[in-house]
């Protein structure tokens, strides 16, 4: 289970930053960065957070609700939408979105960031890379769900809007029923045409794309 070790080894003020969405076909990448006040964090988080994939949506959503509720904890999150990963490529627009989401806790700014995975997004303050850090660091599997449920939110919302590829289910990823989708109504504006389903749908003409192209 994730604790504050890592925090507590710096003595300035520590953000955990995570992202979710690089995987999927359509959607944006949601990335947030977390500040927790480990004198005041209540139990329900303390003993709570965890790796957002280690938790249930409902869960997940709960943990989330409280995080927004406690004046213990400081959020920042950003959202990149698809055109712009496909202009950047997707861990670009990963590690912008993780910039963003810092930038957005205001001040005082983090003099550390403590960042999941192993490639550091620029930002002002020193970037400390942990691999598996939502599993070890309270900070950041705060920020690993406030993005999952901010984008599973988005993708449900955009499920709304483009009906027929299962977004609300599979959150944009490549699952059986969103390829076949792909085929039968053409990729939409929401898809990302760098990853290379979206690319081989594209590649049949216009008249075969079907309703999945209007915005």
């Amino acid at each position: 289970m994730p604790d504050f070790t890592l925090e507590c080894q710096h003595p300035g003020l520590v953000c955990g930053v995570d992202e979710a969405g690089r995987g999927p076909l359509a959607g944006p990448v949601v990335a947030a960065a977390v500040v927790l006040d480990r004198h005041r964090l209540p139990a329900v988080l303390r003993d709570g957070l965890d790796d957002s994939k280690a938790l249930k949506p409902a869960r997940r959503e709960v943990l989330f609700a409280s995080l927004q509720d406690t004046p213990a904890a400081r959020l920042g999150i950003a959202v990149v939408e698809a055109a712009e990963i496909d202009r950047l490529n997707v861990l670009g627009a990963t590690l912008l979105a993780m910039a963003r989401a810092v930038g957005a806790l205001g001040d005082p700014a983090p003099t550390l960031a403590l960042v999941d995975g192993n490639r550091p997004p620029a930002l002002a303050c020193p970037v400390r890379c942990v691999i598996k850090g939502d599993a070890k660091s309270l900070s950041i599997a705060a920020a690993s769900i406030a993005a999952k449920v901010t984008r599973d939110r988005l993708m449900v919302d955009l499920d709304a809007r483009y009906p027929g590829f299962g977004w609300a289910r599979n959150m944009g990823y490549g699952t059986a029923e969103h390829l076949a989708a792909l085929q039968t109504l053409g990729p939409t504006p929401q898809h990302r045409r760098s990853f290379a389903p979206v690319r081989a749908a594209l590649g049949r003409s216009e008249s075969d794309v079907g309703v999945g192209t209007v915005a």
